[in-house]
């Protein structure tokens, strides 16, 4: 047997070692975030761990790093006192159950996990502002266990919150599920655009949720969520796709990777840079505009803008959060009145969202491989880390805790084959 095969598939012997690797918040700042060992978590009756396969690094973790106790999921939880460990997009495979938990889990299957968990505390009260009273969500590498390390305790809150998702195909590779997060915001908000369609002018109105089959969608920004939005909006088949960006080069990849897959589903891919875009939109609709706009950008300028490009019945989509202080913009009561505009907006999936979303990588609606911009150790965390919050890195950088400490190694793409040769040369049994 095979390393890879011994470690995927043989569960007989399984020795869990007393300590392991973990990304640990001990304090406010970049000062206070190590790759440490600590003891692995030994869980409780109701409670499961799980090895973690491989992890992605969310720029969330930065909000967490810069406000300590103050984060609002946090809510007064002092990681001097109480050290957290980190991260919330991960891959998992169940090693040890509870006693009460036995016959519902088994060892040795696979899990994802979805890490807004819509319930309040169940451990630890004391360690929460007011024991925990009137908190509504718990989350995942906030005070409930993280997956930036080599194993993660499954509490009760997870398991109540119907949080731990199992995978609709095993064959799903690690990186792709550690991908289903970041991936099911993505879901959730082009779930939140909503069309009025009649059938005939003496039938009644009825309501779709979705981007608008054989309309005109725009993308504004091909970042990295952007170019993730870009791939699932074709799950919708609009007419005409465009993706709007000022980086060319962000442009040169759309055509070359997302192109083919255009032209398959019979969509017109466009993309333009911003200079451009009203003449092109103009031009392509006859003056009647866009049908949706998804503007992943956080730029406040640039989504005020986009209204002016939105046609009768469109829906606006302001995926990009703006600053507290400078989030306020105009719209115009006459585009929401006579042209019937819609605006929407989201913050993360929920588990149905990433139910959606395995089965959507499961399917090849998305192939999450095209997201991954770098790989490494569980001992990248901390680098990986600092070029997020540096603007080094575009896309998502994948750890897998079982390797070997190595340098992060930047990719241009990664799949399920690259992802076994990288295993077999270098999980550490």
């Amino acid at each position: 047997m095979s390393k890879l095969e011994k470690y995927k598939n043989d569960f007989k012997d399984n020795k869990i070692p007393e300590t392991m690797k973990a990304t640990v918040l001990s304090g406010v700042g970049f000062e206070n975030i190590a790759v440490k060992k600590v003891p692995v978590p030994e869980p409780g009756p109701k409670q499961l761990l799980a090895r973690v396969d491989a992890a992605g690094v969310c720029t969330s973790i930065l909000k967490i790093i810069q406000l300590g106790a103050d984060h609002k999921y946090l809510n007064g939880w002092d990681p001097v006192k109480w050290p957290i460990i980190l991260g919330d997009e991960g891959s998992l495979t169940i090693v040890k159950v509870g006693n009460k938990l036995e016959g519902k889990y088994s060892i040795g299957k696979r899990y994802g996990i979805q890490p807004a968990v819509d319930l309040g505390p169940i451990n630890h009260l004391e360690r929460y502002n007011n024991n925990g009273k009137g908190m509504e969500k718990t989350a995942i590498g906030y005070t409930l266990s993280g997956l930036l390390a080599e194993y993660i305790l499954i509490q009760e809150e997870v398991m109540e919150g119907n949080c731990l998702i199992p995978l609709p195909d095993d064959n799903i590779p690690y990186f792709a599920v550690s991908m289903a997060e970041p991936i099911s915001c993505v879901i959730s908000a082009q779930s939140r655009n909503v069309h009025i369609y009649k059938d005939s002018p003496q039938s009644s109105r009825y309501a779709k949720l979705g981007i608008k089959e054989n309309g005109v969608c725009i993308i504004v920004g091909a970042g990295a969520m952007g170019l993730i939005h870009i791939e699932l909006a074709m799950r919708f088949r609009p007419r005409v796709l465009i993706v709007n960006d000022i980086l060319e080069e962000r442009l040169s990849w759309v055509n070359r990777v997302l192109g083919p897959k255009a032209e398959k589903k019979g969509i017109k891919l466009i993309t333009v840079t911003p200079d451009k875009i009203y003449d092109l939109l103009t031009d392509i609709t006859d003056g009647k505009m866009a049908d949706d706009i998804i503007l992943p950008v956080g730029i406040k300028k640039v989504q005020q803008e986009a209204f002016e490009w939105l046609g009768f019945g469109g829906v606006i989509n302001l995926f990009g959060g703006l600053p507290i202080g400078d989030s306020i913009l105009n719209i115009d009561n006459i585009k929401v009145h006579y042209e019937e505009i819609k605006v929407a907006g989201s913050s993360g999936g929920d588990p149905g969202d990433y139910i959606e979303t395995l089965e959507a990588i499961k399917n090849n609606d998305i192939d999450a491989g095209n997201y991954v911009a770098a790989v490494g150790s569980i001992d990248d965390a901390v680098k990986v880390l600092h070029m997020i919050k540096n603007n080094q890195i575009q896309g998502k950088a994948i750890l897998y805790p079982h390797s070997r400490q190595m340098d992060l190694k930047m990719v241009n793409n990664w799949d399920k084959e690259k992802e076994n040769k990288f295993l077999e040369e270098n999980l550490e049994n």
